[in-house]
């Protein structure tokens, strides 16, 4: 079991922690990895765009002149996608975008990716992480005691004094424990978790 130390938000060292190896030391799966990605941005897509062909564009439900004889090239509607208020061709229609992935696949990448995370020494884990008050400073504070400067901080549900801390900072991101993704994971160069999140994780993904 892979052994890490424990700061407090002072940046000093407290402790130490043993993490699992079914998490923390698994073998690294980039294809799975890549897919989880992959799947978490098409998820995201609202696939709501919309625009109308010539069948349903309003209007034109008679020829603009006769087929023959007027010089002009025959038209049969003037709601064609030649003309100027006409249809659009092959018209963008509402859409799913989602991809699914199976539990253990998604799984098994979210374990890579904190594998690969803690091997680079981007896994730093704290005593605690905790504001009496709404203060952007203390979570800045805390960013320069730990060095770092663009972190995803996994921190539990009773931390809303640190999610509302760290939200206008451009490069610091909270999450739940329940809610980590390999998409954040790899946007933000260092984790960040307290012990009891690391708990969670361990629990979760064991």
């Amino acid at each position: 079991m892979a052994k890490v130390t424990v700061y407090n938000m002072e940046g000093a060292e407290v402790d130490t922690m043993e993490l699992s190896d079914a998490i923390f030391g698994v073998e690294v799966n980039d294809h799975l990895v890549h897919q989880a990605v992959v799947q978490h941005l098409a998820n995201r897509r609202q696939g709501t765009q919309k625009a109308k062909t010539r069948s349903e564009v309003s209007g034109g439900g008679r020829k603009p002149w006769r087929q023959k004889g007027t010089g002009h090239a025959r038209q049969g509607s003037i709601r064609a996608p030649q003309w100027k208020g006409g249809g659009v061709v092959f018209a963008p229609v509402p859409r799913d975008y989602s991809q699914k992935m199976n539990k253990k696949e998604k799984r098994l990448a979210i374990k890579s990716v904190l594998t690969e995370k803690l091997a680079e020494n981007n896994f730093i884990v704290l005593d605690d992480l905790k504001f009496d008050e709404i203060k952007t400073k203390k979570m800045e504070a805390v960013l320069k005691n730990l060095n770092i400067d663009n972190a995803l901080f996994i921190v539990g549900e009773d931390s809303e004094n640190v999610v509302l801390s760290a939200r206008n900072l451009a490069d610091v991101e909270t999450i739940s424990p329940a809610g980590i993704n390999v998409y954040d994971m790899l946007r933000y160069g260092t984790l960040v978790a307290t012990k009891s999140s690391v708990a969670a994780i361990e629990e979760v993904y064991a």
